[in-house]
Order: structure tokens, then C-alpha cells, then sequence
């Protein structure tokens, strides 16, 4: 199979990697092919701590879906979150050069560079400059202005920004597992691809991403997206909280709440317990449900309030039509769209992959909603897209510096 011939999406996250080879054919949907996954420690609230534990998490992940798909794995899409993260939203203005006033594609580079022009400390760099609408001598709600005619051009825009020593340590992770980095997507706009339906964007609503070391949130409204933020809280605390809660070893943990979590106090049968194993040479220990629920329901109810504060704080209630929409394995604990209405008080579903076919068994799962919305992202993502590519390890780490900004090419 050719180069050209298939797609990979690489999710480095706080508790797993995830690897997907997607076949491309024309004019279809792309099928996944190959899956590989593996735990991960190396990284913390998305920011790498441990170096070699992370390539070592990368390595075993493509390997498993190189093997999977019969391919070798050279270039990936790759995610990225964490509290490196931050965005703004920002605008830029300029006159139409053409005498007689009709918009080219030059005056549409030339507002998002405006629109991008802004001050940013020393240490970050920005990942995204999303559009999201453009205003012609004050007319709005414009989607694509090119050959329009008007004498002045705006435009509204979407920017995510990183620290630059966050990207380079992923990129080294990544490098020195043999791959390069096509291009670095946000993690909530890829997974929006994979999850939201158009009319959801349409409308308006509000993506939480439960991942494992943080909560990703994104809204939409009118096609485009308005903000995004990174809460500090994952289905990582729901563990840890588990395993302090109930006295037992964190890996005993991650499976009793995979296995009996329930977000929602009020759906636990009264009467149901469970063996919890004890740390130590200690015996196990039955305990019952309603602990357990006493356990993960706060932190829950914690991370829902945090993204519904940040929502509010930010004035995009009132866009959101159609709700609130979870992924991320931790939407899989039961009772979590449940607690999530209580406290958004709209609607709350859970979302789940759409858009690929091939190995659905697999990929029919929240937990892979962003690794797989990175094979759509090159075809989805409105207004076009540049290319991240690193050529050999001498040539990054000289360019770093002055020319640095040449690396991070940006979604417009």
C-alpha cells in the first residue's frame, strides 16, 4: 500500500496511546484498517514529564497497528491538549485591494493575517488560527467572501496557542519513535469531527472531551468554533480518588470504575456490593456500591461545573441549542449524561464516533473519539490546511529559535 493510500492518527494522551491506520479511497469514507494502543505514564495533564516512557508507549501502539494493517507508519496526525494550551478569540480588519472591490483570496490571507497578529509572551507559539466568519462593509454571517464585492473585509477568528516547549518535547517523543508529525490538531476539534453532527454545530453546543488527565471543552455555533479550554480534571482523579477512597492499588481501582462507576448516586441499587482488593498483603474487603458512588459522583459533578462555569463566564449559554455533548472514555461511566443535565440543566447526550467504517467493533467508542477524528481532520476541517513537518532531527533543533514559527503551520 502507497504512502498516498492510507492515514494515521496518533493520540498521545495522559493515560493511553492510541495509533489508527485509515485507508483512503476517492470519494469515500476512509477505512480504518489498523488499531494499536497502550497504557501511558509519561505524560501528565498533557505535558510530557517522562520522555522514555512515552516513545515507549508510542512505539508499542504503532507498532500493534502497523501490524494490524500491514503498513509502515512514517507520518501521523497528532493531538494535542493539555494545560499548555490556551485560545482567544480575535479580529481582523483591512481594505479590498482590488479597484473594482471584488474580494480574492489574497485580501482573505491578508485579513487572517491581521486577525492573527497579536501579542503573545516569548514562550508560545501559535497552533490554530480557525476562521469563523467574515463581515463585508458590515454585512456578517459571511462564510466564504471570495469574489464578493466590498470595499472593507473583516474577519473573526478562532486562535489556539501553545507553549513552545510543550510542542517540542511531543515532537521529540514522536520523532524518536520514527514518525513524523504531519500536522498537530487540538484535540476537541478532532474529536468534533468524529462526534458532532452538522446540525449540532449548526445550531450550537457545547463538546466535553473526558479524557484521562484533563477535560477538553470546545463550542460551536453557526458552523464554527467559538471557544475552547482545558480543565485540569479527567477520569485519572476519578481514579486516584477510588483508590484513596476506597484503600486499594490504583490499577484495582481503574477497573472498578471501568467495571461498577456510576456518576450518579441515585441510580446505585441499595443493596449491591463488590469485592474491593486491599493494598498490601491485606484480604479483600466487600464494600458497597452506594461508597463507590459517594467516591466518583463529586468529582464528576466538580468537572461538569468547572466547563459549565467557563461556558457561562464566556457568554455562549444561550448559543447552546442543542445541548451538551460528552466523550471521552469517562462518558462511558454510567449516569454521567444524567448528572451532566442536572448540572447544564439542557440536554446532554453521549457521543460516539461516526463518519469511518472498517474495524467498528473497535472504533465505536468514545474513548477513540479523537484519534479518529485526526484521520477527517485533513478532509473536514473548513478553510483548508497547512502542513507541521519536521525533516530530520539536526534541521528541527537548528531551526528552533528565530525560525520556529516555520514548524507550526496553521489551520486557515
Amino acid at each position: 500500500m502507497s504512502k498516498k493510500d492510507f492515514r494515521v492518527g496518533l493520540d498521545i494522551g495522559t493515560t493511553k496511546v492510541a495509533a489508527v491506520v485509515a485507508q483512503m479511497d476517492d470519494n469515500e469514507v476512509p477505512t480504518i484498517i489498523g488499531v494499536g494502543t497502550s497504557p501511558c505514564e509519561g505524560l501528565r495533564r498533557g505535558v510530557v514529564v517522562d520522555l522514555e516512557k512515552t516513545v515507549e508507549a508510542i512505539n508499542v501502539a504503532v507498532t500493534d497497528a502497523e501490524r494490524m494493517a500491514d503498513v509502515e507508519i512514517r507520518e501521523a496526525y497528532v493531538g494535542i491538549a493539555g494545560d499548555h494550551i490556551k485560545s482567544l478569540n480575535s479580529r481582523g480588519v483591512i481594505a479590498v485591494s482590488r479597484a473594482d472591490h471584488t474580494i480574492t483570496q489574497k485580501d482573505i490571507d491578508r485579513v487572517i493575517d491581521a486577525a492573527r497578529a497579536i501579542r503573545l509572551p516569548d514562550e508560545r507559539q501559535i497552533l490554530h488560527v480557525i476562521p469563523q466568519e467574515y463581515i463585508v462593509d458590515n454585512q456578517d454571517g459571511i462564510k466564504n467572501p471570495l469574489d464578493i464585492s466590498g470595499v472593507r473585509l473583516e474577519a473573526e477568528v478562532h486562535i489556539v496557542t501553545s507553549t513552545i516547549t510543550s510542542m517540542q518535547n511531543v515532537v521529540k517523543c514522536v520523532n524518536r519513535a520514527g514518525i513524523e508529525v504531519e500536522e498537530f490538531v487540538l484535540e476537541p476539534l478532532a474529536s468534533s469531527l468524529s462526534i458532532l453532527t452538522p446540525d449540532e454545530k449548526e445550531i450550537g453546543c457545547a463538546l466535553l472531551d473526558i479524557g484521562g488527565g484533563t477535560t477538553d471543552l470546545a463550542v460551536f455555533h453557526e458552523e464554527a468554533i467559538r471557544f475552547s479550554s482545558i480543565i485540569g480534571f479527567g477520569g485519572k482523579n476519578v481514579t486516584t480518588d477510588i483508590a484513596i477512597g476506597l484503600r486499594t492499588p490504583v490499577e484495582h481501582a481503574e477497573s472498578i470504575k471501568v467495571e461498577h462507576g456510576c456518576t450518579l448516586r441515585s441510580m446505585i441499587p441499595k443493596d449491591k456490593t463488590i469485592e474491593v482488593p486491599s493494598a498490601g498483603d491485606r484480604e479483600p474487603r466487600n464494600m458497597s456500591l452506594e461508597i463507590l458512588g459517594t467516591i466518583i459522583e463529586p468529582r464528576m459533578e466538580e468537572i461538569f461545573t468547572l466547563a459549565k462555569q467557563e461556558i457561562e463566564k464566556n457568554n455562549f449559554t444561550k448559543l447552546l441549542g442543542a445541548g451538551v455533548v460528552l466523550t471521552g472514555g469517562a462518558s462511558l461511566l454510567q449516569g454521567s449524561a444524567e448528572l451532566a443535565e442536572q448540572i447544564f440543566d439542557m440536554p446532554v447526550k453521549v457521543g460516539y464516533p461516526r463518519g469511518l467504517k472498517g474495524l467498528t467493533d473497535i472504533i465505536e467508542n468514545p474513548s477513540y473519539a479523537t484519534v479518529l477524528g485526526l484521520i477527517l481532520y485533513k478532509d473536514k476541517a473548513s478553510g483548508g490546511t497547512e502542513k507541521f513537518t519536521r525533516r530530520g532531527a539536526s534541521g528541527f533543533w537548528g531551526i528552533v529559535g528565530n525560525n520556529f514559527r516555520k514548524w507550526f503551520k496553521d489551520f486557515i
